[in-house]
């Protein structure tokens, strides 16, 4: 998970290279299997289906890719990924920032048993730096080390050249040991090990941080870098849905979409709320002297309304945050690759004991057992609105064959927010098994003028309970609870990639962006939650017309669905202006001109 940073203040180096995001490793090692809508007014039911990889979708010149996911028991989400005429399958991460995956090199004593094809390292082309990337909380961690390269990276039929890797040849994260090669880290700039090591060694010491800006283009993370290509994306957006294949297993599998939301979907359906910023005193990234006001995303995390069990509204935590962060504010990360849901202790003890009565939070062998049949509904408000976990993720069998007496143990307790670590939930998969959820990074360089923001959707069906009492009789029937875990669609992977469209991020000027919109950054930094289905962005202007303003390719437009709206003609555009120009220049009468010109105009 993440290892919080008792200093109120934290240089760029030691910021950017000692970061901890969360991961699936420690859900895996102490929790696997054994601690391992309802629907409101106004929700949805939308079913999504993988039948045949889709391909790529060329609308108006625009990209879009989308592939389907595998599912280890609901511990591990995995996608395919190619780099160079490696094939092999990452576990999905929201909560982190860099790829990684294991080579030839990594023998069973420095990463276990592999499963997932590795990347073989007579291939490799080093950079020059190495990484050591940490994974865990104060009570678990795993590492993963290797030298950093560039490769070509292609992700759903979409191919981006010169992307940095880690490839690991040590490694104590069992996402190896479990399906996957390594992790794909889907988080922002400002958390990657790997874009530091290089801007480092390139430019030398990471403050200022103007370079670590700049250079995301060439050495961010691979989503963010696939969102720099300017108008090569549809939509700067990709969106997750997960699949069950724990106590009712899904006929619908889960889904990676790249520059646009899932067919059926538009931003009216969703629930669109800000990112969280972190300041440089809460362990964000240093504002480059370009734009010394702005406050940067470090995770995907998003301020919460309330907590909700049962339709009952919890007491908020009375456990202190540490190194002086807000101590009020309640937030959430939003991580695919927590595979529970993690929350403060004592609202945790709370929710356990409601439960589960025979439950003793002051024993660590206490389990928190009920009836398999009890529906119970945890529910978290966002942007006003509720989104609960399914009924059929709030609990786990304590073992297949025991159909009537289930554990409450897809809820365990976390860290206080503290340095680097703002939250005091992360929302993992039972969470995103029951909402789909759509990321926008936003403009990484300014991210005043276009904030980052998350979209919502529950797709908990109204009968979920009654689902889960069908579950628990089926079960029953059969002799106990059906298990499935389905691997990650390289066949298709493959396919795709034949026809794969290579993108090109570019670089984008970052002194001539307005120094309004860069202002207006301090208040940005309060990440107040907004409701409205497609967020209005600070930004003056028409970023549209402004190199500048596109920065990394993102800030372009008020809401995701105008980002489809064609670029103006400048050639036109300085035409007319010539004839009217012309037009008052031969008329005798000054009123007769000015009348001429004003009507040219109205015309145009």
């Amino acid at each position: 998970m993440h290892f919080a940073f008792s200093s109120p203040s934290i240089s760029i180096v030691s910021y950017l290279l000692l970061t901890i995001t969360l991961s699936s490793a420690h859900p895996i090692l102490e929790f696997a299997r054994r601690y391992h809508v309802q629907r409101e007014t106004g929700g949805f039911d939308v079913s999504f289906r993988r039948t045949k990889a889709p391909g790529l979708s060329r609308r108006n010149g625009k990209v879009t890719g989308e592939i389907g996911l595998g599912d280890n028991s609901d511990l591990l989400y995995t996608v395919p990924i190619q780099l160079g005429s490696t094939l092999t399958s990452v576990h999905l991460d929201t909560g982190s920032s860099d790829l990684w995956v294991t080579t030839d090199a990594c023998t069973t004593a420095s990463c276990g048993k592999l499963i997932a094809p590795s990347y073989p390292m007579s291939s490799f082309n080093a950079s020059g730096s190495s990484v050591t990337m940490n994974y865990g909380d104060s009570t678990t961690g795993t590492t993963a080390s290797g030298p950093v390269g560039f490769e070509t990276a292609t992700l759903a039929g979409i191919a981006i050249q010169g992307q940095l890797f880690a490839a690991v040849n040590s490694t104590t994260n069992t996402v190896v040991q479990d399906g996957a090669a390594g992790i794909f880290g889907l988080g922002f700039p400002a958390g990657s090990n790997i874009q530091a090591a290089l801007v480092e060694a390139e430019s030398g010491p990471l403050k200022p941080t103007d370079s670590f800006v700049e250079d995301t283009y060439k050495y961010g993370p691979l989503l963010s870098r696939i969102a720099s290509t300017t108008d090569g994306l549809e939509d700067d957006v990709f969106s997750i849905s997960l699949q069950r294949s724990e106590i009712d297993v899904g006929i619908d599998n889960g889904t990676l979409t790249i520059g646009k939301l899932p067919d059926g979907v538009n931003n009216a359906s969703l629930t669109w709320v800000p990112v969280r910023l972190y300041s440089a005193s809460e362990g964000g990234l240093t504002p480059p002297t370009f734009a010394s006001n702005e406050v940067y995303p470090f995770r995907w995390e998003i301020d919460i309304d309330g907590v909700y069990l049962d339709g009952k509204l919890l007491s908020n935590s009375t456990i202190p945050a540490t190194g002086g962060v807000d101590n009020q504010r309640v937030s959430a990360l939003i991580d695919t690759g927590n595979s529970l849901i993690r929350g403060p202790s004592d609202v945790v003890s709370s929710i356990l004991t409601t439960v589960s009565p025979n439950y003793n939070p002051a024993s660590t062998t206490s389990i928190p057992s009920l009836d398999c049949t009890a529906a119970h509904t945890l529910a978290f408000q966002i942007g006003g609105k509720m989104f609960p976990v399914d009924p059929r993720d709030f609990i786990s069998d304590t073992k297949t064959t025991n159909t009537k007496t289930c554990e409450a143990d897809n809820v365990v307790a976390t860290d206080p927010p503290g340095v680097g670590a703002l939250f005091r939930w992360s929302l993992g998969d039972p969470f995103l098994k029951s909402t789909l959820v759509a990321f926008h990074y936003g403009n990484l360089t300014h991210p005043s003028v276009d904030p980052p923001r998350i979209g919502f959707m529950s797709m908990v069906p109204a009968n979920a309970d009654a689902l889960l009492t069908q579950a628990v009789e089926d079960a029953q029937k059969a002799g106990g609870f059906e298990t499935t875990s389905e691997s990650a669609p390289t066949a298709s992977a493959a396919a795709e990639a034949q026809n794969a469209v290579t993108l090109n991020p570019t670089a984008a000027p970052s002194s001539t962006v307005s120094a309004t919109a860069s202002a207006s950054a301090t208040s940005s930094g309060s990440g107040s939650t907004t409701t409205d289905n497609a967020p209005q962005s600070t930004q003056t202007g028409n970023p549209k017309t402004s190199n500048s303003a596109r920065s990394l390719g993102l800030g372009r437009s008020h809401s995701l669905q105008s980002l489809c709206r064609s670029k103006p003609d400048r050639t036109m555009d300085g035409w007319l202006r010539w004839v009217i120009t012309a037009i008052a220049n031969r008329t005798h009468g000054v009123a007769m001109g000015v009348g001429i010109s004003i009507a040219v105009m109205l015309f145009v």
